[in-house]
């Protein structure tokens, strides 16, 4: 089939009149730039985007998003959003994860997700005891993905521990036991239920450094399959730094740095509290910092120094976290706005003078995300997977200069998200199921 877009942002930036040949199996084999459009070709009157992939998702937390912004008794902070979480994970059962799930997917795919990274802990039923089928809630996410039509990479969590140290779990954390053992069985027999299915990956993942000893981690990494994607909190709330500093000796990301190869495979999400040290190293390792904005900023978690790490080389992607929000412009927005806050200055993202902000940001988020999850998607070029988004619809849209478009989508909420291919296919928008 071919793709044939009025505007499309390749690698080296915006295109006129760009046309795709995309293979049966949905990998673009061929891009060319000032090519009319064809009778029978597949027509994007706008602008398309490479889809974007969002690297951090608990599904079944839409389920609380808005329920949670009443004043309480004592310090709302993150750890009393906490409570109501878990009171929430208690009440649900697999179908439930499922159609959670299902909704919150498809949500997804119309605000311009193509692909989730599925942070997974609700191993157990709500008395802590195993399902018949140990994997049934992992599962159910992976089935949902599948009836949306968003890829997946599913990340069963190990969740060993209630505290940095070793500290048991608390009753309220009971469905989400597991050893490294359960954790590696669950992914094995994932890996070999979907092994023909180009929209799954299963990564290889611990909650952070509180709930895993490193002994557990080393395991858990040496007993993975190479190559996966690798993922873990880190660094999210300041208590959560100081409980590993005590118990390890020092900070997360100074922890993991000195103890293991981090790299290019790695996705360490939140990383919010980094001491200069820990930024300038994390950039150079290659990982990707998976940033949720609108989630850290609900929960009160702080600010990532943005600027400085991507001086530095880093990688950064975006994920949707507890899903209060599921749309990848407005996580871009909340990402470069925070940072103009903080620094009280403009255009923190942008790498150089007459850059742009919102292209800067939206190709760098899309590329590495992919590779966070798994996937050859993040951009438009030949070899990698059809999986995109067009913008456009509206005079506002049709009327603004066609150089900011990206910015206009990003930062003014002008141009909505008309249609989104999944390897070719388009599952949101016109003509979707």
């Amino acid at each position: 089939m071919r793709i044939h877009a009025r505007q499309a942002l390749l690698p080296e930036g915006l295109a006129p009149d760009v046309a795709l040949d995309v293979a049966p199996d949905g990998t673009i084999v061929g891009v060319t730039t000032g090519t009319p459009r064809g009778a029978s070709d597949d027509a994007v009157d706008g602008t398309l985007l490479p889809g974007m992939p969002n690297v951090h998702s608990h599904a079944f937390q839409r389920a609380m998003a808005g329920t949670a912004e009443r004043r309480g008794p004592g310090d709302d902070d993150f750890w009393a959003w906490r409570e109501a979480m878990y009171a929430l994970a208690a009440s649900l059962d697999p179908d439930d994860v499922r159609q959670l799930a299902t909704r919150v997917y498809r949500a997804m795919l119309r605000a311009g997700y193509t692909a989730v990274a599925e942070f997974h802990y609700l191993h157990r039923d709500p008395s802590g005891a195993w399902y018949a089928q140990k994997e049934a809630t992992a599962r159910a996410l992976i089935e949902a993905a599948r009836e949306a039509g968003i890829a997946m990479c599913l990340l069963p969590a190990l969740y060993a521990h209630g505290d940095a140290g070793g500290a048991p779990l608390g009753p309220r954390q009971r469905r989400f036991a597991t050893g490294v053992d359960d954790v590696l069985e669950i992914a094995a027999s994932l890996r070999a239920a979907y092994a023909g299915d180009p929209d799954v990956v299963v990564g290889a993942c611990a909650h952070s450094l509180r709930a895993v000893t490193p002994d557990e981690l080393r395991v858990l990494l040496d007993a993975s399959p190479s190559g996966v994607p690798v993922h873990l909190h880190v660094a999210e709330q300041l208590r959560e730094v100081r409980a590993v500093e005590a118990a390890l000796g020092a900070r997360p990301v100074a922890w993991l740095l000195a103890h293991h190869d981090v790299g290019e495979r790695w996705c360490l999400i939140h990383a919010t509290h980094l001491d200069e040290r820990e930024r300038d190293g994390l950039a150079r390792s290659g990982a990707v910092a998976g940033l949720c904005p609108t989630t850290e900023a609900n929960l009160g978690d702080g600010v990532f120094s943005l600027g400085p790490y991507l001086a530095a080389g880093g990688a950064i992607a975006i994920g949707s976290d507890s899903n209060v929000s599921v749309a990848p412009a407005e996580e871009l927005r909340w990402l470069e706005y925070g940072q103009r806050l903080t620094e009280r200055r403009r255009i923190i993202a942008a790498p150089a003078r007459g850059a742009s902000c919102g292209e800067s940001l939206y190709a760098a988020t899309a590329a590495s995300g992919a590779r966070a999850c798994g996937f050859a998607s993040g951009a438009i070029a030949a070899g990698r997977r059809a999986d995109l988004v067009a913008i456009g619809g509206g005079a506002e849209y049709d009327a603004g200069r066609p150089e900011c478009v990206v910015d206009r989508y990003v930062f003014a909420s002008i141009g909505e998200v008309a249609r989104v291919y999944v390897r070719g296919r388009v599952v949101a928008g016109r003509d979707s199921p």
